[in-house]
């Protein structure tokens, strides 16, 4: 079986040349060349980025995405700075290791979408910044953004589900409250969940990898 890019011509990486394309492509067509970077690059960030920059993020409901690029985050969790470069380092980091998911594409859909709620639920709260209930809100724009895109409704809900569960490896660690392993088990795939939360984690400049690597294998064996 041949490639996603074989059976589909994808744009070469240039902006001037995707400029001149956009214009008479339709959100469904920017939709399926995402899903072949997302699935086939080494570094999607460079698509995606290329992207933005030629505008093809600036209509709906792609401007659900350009619109982390203006969201900050805490300079002490997020030191690579706003919401879209924590993305862009999460996206390349789920690259390497989506051969270990049983569902690649709706795995690397949700590396991309796991913070999208970020730009409704940002705040500044007592000179710090913060973003509560950014997950289960990000679930609820996974299924607006994606409905507009696709019709798969299998999809937008496994994708919705690892967007809504992505912050459970953090808080069944550290034996947060807002922690659901009953439910969690029975929206969606474990294993999923916690290879989603080590490219979150490693998706930040400074992280530590055997750190994250002892979190991931920590956070299964609390879920059993």
């Amino acid at each position: 079986m041949g490639s996603l890019k074989a059976e589909m011509q994808s744009p070469i990486l240039d902006e001037n040349s995707y400029k001149i394309r956009l214009k008479e492509m339709k959100p469904e067509q920017i939709y399926k060349e995402l899903t072949i970077h997302l699935c086939e690059d080494i570094k999607p960030s460079a698509y995606l980025n290329m992207v933005s920059d030629a505008g093809g993020f600036n209509a709906t409901p792609f401007s659900m995405l350009k619109a982390l690029e203006n969201v900050p985050q805490s300079p002490v969790h997020h030191p690579e700075g706003c919401v879209w470069n924590h993305v862009c380092l999460v996206v390349d980091q789920a690259a390497q290791v989506r051969q270990k998911s049983h569902a690649p594409k709706e795995f690397m859909w949700a590396a991309l979408l796991h913070d999208i709620g970020k730009a409704k639920t940002t705040r500044m709260r007592r000179g710090k910044i913060t973003a509560y209930d950014h997950d289960t809100i990000g679930a609820k724009l996974c299924v607006e953004f994606l409905s507009q895109l696709t019709e798969d409704d299998a999809f937008i809900n496994t994708v919705s589900m690892l967007v809504k569960y992505h912050m459970h490896p953090l808080y069944v660690l550290k034996n947060l409250p807002f922690g659901n392993i009953q439910d969690m088990k029975i929206e969606t795939e474990i294993k999923e969940i916690a290879l989603l939360g080590f490219c979150d984690r490693m998706g930040r400049l400074g992280s530590n990898l055997e750190e994250e690597q002892n979190n991931y294998q920590e956070f299964l064996k609390k879920c059993q």
